[in-house]
């Protein structure tokens, strides 16, 4: 693979993520929240880009500081350049970008942010916080009916696209999804696996698709087991989604 990927935890469960080109050797940080961690994975090597999925500051925070010690490309949501801190260059689905020769993929997925994207490039998708590990983002900026169309543009990414989210949230979100489907036998043998993970401080990072298809409640409105827990056996995919993220959200 012409890409190497590290994760770098950074405050308490954030997740940057540094990618190293090898062709070219360049190398690019996603969501750096922090930019000590992002400096000591870097080991020597000279950071070129910075690629953010979004405006918040756990996402962001790193972004001045990298950028004035290493010269770094600030890259993100075109929509949202007022709200990235040094951002250089805006992208957009019609844009992409260019990672030295690879062409990656950008995907707008509005709904945690109004102005969310994700980079897909070699078979990984950086999907920042509208996508996460049996889980999604909240909806500060959007709506259920956003949401479900961003996640719909993604699951139909290959099941075997490696999935970097920004957060180590997979415990949590797997308890939630259980309450919802604890009959789903693929659910509760990841779960099985996650809690070992866990148990030895590992990271439960990189998911797949196919992996969130199976086991993801904000991927699988059309379940009746989950729509019979929520009540909602004959709703709407939207009236499912809402409910489903309004219950996570007090969970």
């Amino acid at each position: 693979m012409p890409l190497k990927i590290e994760l770098v935890p950074c405050l308490t469960d954030n997740y940057a993520y540094l990618i190293e080109e090898a062709q070219t050797g360049l190398c690019a940080v996603v969501d750096p929240s922090e930019a000590e961690p992002v400096r000591r994975a870097l080991a020597g090597r000279k950071l070129t880009y910075i690629l953010n999925t979004h405006h918040h500051p756990d996402h962001v925070g790193g972004n001045l500081e990298l950028k004035a010690q290493f010269g770094a490309q600030v890259v993100g949501p075109a929509m949202d350049r007022a709200r990235i801190p040094g951002i250089d260059t805006g992208v957009d689905e019609a844009s992409g970008w260019q990672f030295g020769p690879l062409a990656v993929q950008v995907l707008e997925i509005p709904a945690h942010t109004r102005s969310h994207i994700a980079f897909m490039m070699d078979g990984a998708v950086f999907t920042g916080d509208t996508l996460f590990a049996m889980g999604c983002g909240r909806l500060f900026e959007g709506t259920a009916q956003m949401l479900w169309q961003a996640l719909e543009k993604l699951t139909r990414l290959p099941d075997a696209t490696r999935i970097y989210c920004g957060h180590e949230y997979t415990l949590n979100n797997g308890r939630f999804a259980l309450t919802l489907e604890p009959g789903n036998a693929a659910l509760r043998a990841r779960m099985a696996e996650v809690e070992r993970l866990r148990t030895h401080h590992t990271p439960t990072i990189p998911s797949t698709m196919a992996l969130e298809k199976a086991t993801n409640p904000f991927l699988r409105p059309m379940s009746i087991e989950l729509r019979r827990s929520l009540g909602l056996e004959h709703a709407t995919t939207i009236e499912v989604i809402a409910e489903t993220r309004r219950r996570k959200d007090t969970f």
